[in-house]
């Protein structure tokens, strides 16, 4: 027969083992946690706090310089343009206020997405967000990029035909169709769906059995191809145009030189606006329609098993991963759109430009020295053999 110190020492060695136990398995359920959440990557909470931040003060601020030279009386040629500048700032400052406080708060629900929207339609309405503001921002870049060709390419019939309430009217019929387009999903055709890592909702790209979803999925896409087109095609006719008249109006006068820097500050402001909107939206679109044609979703990125018969469970991986960064990356348009449309031109090509023209007049007052030396020096060799002629006869 066992003795009671028996009992007690076998039922605290039970205690023992099982509490091993549990540390165990809850060890072992962290460290399957942590290698799904690092599979597609290092996702932290300051990523999305830090654009939200910077998106608002750059946007606010482009906004507030909008408004302020918009009142001025001499700026009414300017109008249209400034219209579509406030607009762009208008649509990212929204998206930005809309789409970033929902990101924190799931990662604040330690990335269960079900914490805040045990319904759905929180998601729904992110996607909607997501689609909207993203093709608006799009668009507007490619109308903004239009009337700039239209107003160097053909001045006189801009200066007749192009007035404030054109601009209005088209940019109300921007938002309008863009916004019917993102409410597809809403009736019916195309899904949002939660993307890795679970903190965000955009279109799903490899359902086919949704009504109508690689209908939108594709739609999106090739729309925004489009657009970035029709922006780059703009844009290189508005720097062929302004380096033709600059040609063509060349001279030492004053009216001259002021074009010269114009024409300089605007060809420098459009490369930069062509090289951020490649480097922030190509990634993305690309993606997307690589992701259509396999059949590949965000959503399938912690998911071991494969997808279909022609993509592995690693490039599922690697998939997600870059979609992670590319979104990331169309994100950050919202925050360098009000910088190089406005604030940079604003701030820093002024001074590039009285940079550039100060070392163009240190460099002309130098050529002016040495002209000036080398005649000094050839008057002093005139001189002597005109004294060596006058000596000799």
């Amino acid at each position: 027969m066992m003795t009671a110190e028996s009992c007690d020492f076998l039922e605290g060695l039970q205690t023992n083992i099982g509490k091993m136990l549990d540390f165990n398995v809850s060890k072992s359920l962290r460290e399957d946690n942590a290698t799904k959440n690092s599979s597609c990557g290092y996702v932290s909470v300051g990523f999305p706090i830090s654009m939200m931040i910077t998106g608002i003060v750059g946007n606010s601020l482009a906004l507030i310089l909008v408004y302020i030279s918009y009142k001025k009386k001499e700026n009414k040629r300017k109008k249209s343009f400034l219209l579509c500048i406030g607009s762009l700032a208008f649509t990212d400052l929204f998206g930005q206020l809309l789409t970033s406080p929902i990101v924190i708060s799931v990662y604040r629900a330690d990335l269960k997405w079900e914490h805040i929207d045990s319904s759905g339609k929180l998601c729904a309405f992110f996607g909607v967000c997501m689609t909207t503001f993203g093709l608006c921002s799009l668009f507007l870049a490619s109308a903004m990029a239009l009337e700039r060709a239209m107003a160097i390419t053909n001045p006189h019939w801009y200066s007749s035909h192009m007035k404030t309430s054109v601009t209005k009217q088209t940019l109300v019929v921007v938002w309008c169709l863009v916004l019917l387009f993102a409410l597809l999903p809403i009736a019916g055709v195309g899904e949002y769906t939660r993307q890795w890592p679970g903190t965000w909702c955009f279109i799903s790209t490899g359902d086919r059995e949704v009504p109508g979803n690689m209908f939108f999925a594709i739609t999106f896409a090739v729309l925004g191809i489009f657009s970035l087109l029709v922006t780059l095609s703009c844009n290189v006719m508005t720097i062929r145009g302004l380096i033709m008249r600059c040609k063509t109006k060349s001279g030492t006068s004053q009216s001259s030189k002021q074009w010269e820097r114009l024409t300089t500050e605007t060809v420098i402001q459009l490369l930069g606006i062509m090289c951020v909107l490649l480097i922030c939206w190509s990634p993305l679109l690309v993606l997307m329609l690589r992701m259509i044609s396999n059949q590949v979703s965000s959503h399938d990125c912690n998911s071991t098993a494969v997808t279909s018969s022609h993509t592995s469970t690693r490039d599922v991986q690697l998939d997600c991963n870059f979609f992670l960064t590319a979104i990331r990356l169309a994100s950050l348009n919202q925050i360098l759109d009000p910088w190089v449309y406005l604030l940079f031109r604003e701030i820093l090509l002024r001074k590039f430009c009285i940079m550039a023209t100060a070392v163009s007049n240190c460099s002309i007052e130098e050529q002016k020295e040495t002209q000036a030396a080398l005649a000094a020096l050839n008057k002093q060799n005139q001189d002597g053999n005109n004294l060596q002629k006058l000596q000799c006869s």
